[in-house]
């Protein structure tokens, strides 16, 4: 299962939530993008159930992260 992130965060956090997000399992490549979100994170998992581990309970509690939006590769 492929997914990207979509981020938003806290003026002057994006270096460390960037530094973060590259430390987590799962997370294939995270950069700073310029527009409405300010990281993309690229996401490979076996299943929904570990896509949602790592969106849940490792990138939503990133300290600096005001928002996300998920977008799941669709099987076309």
């Amino acid at each position: 299962m492929v997914a990207g992130v979509l981020i938003n965060t806290s003026p002057g956090k994006v270096k460390t939530v960037l530094e973060t997000l590259r430390g987590i399992s799962g997370v294939k490549y995270a950069y700073a993008v310029f527009g409405r979100y300010d990281i993309v994170a690229m996401i490979e998992t076996e299943n929904i159930e570990a896509l949602t581990e790592i969106v849940v309970e490792k990138i939503g509690i990133i300290d600096g992260i005001t928002g996300t939006e998920t977008l799941i590769k669709a099987p076309i």
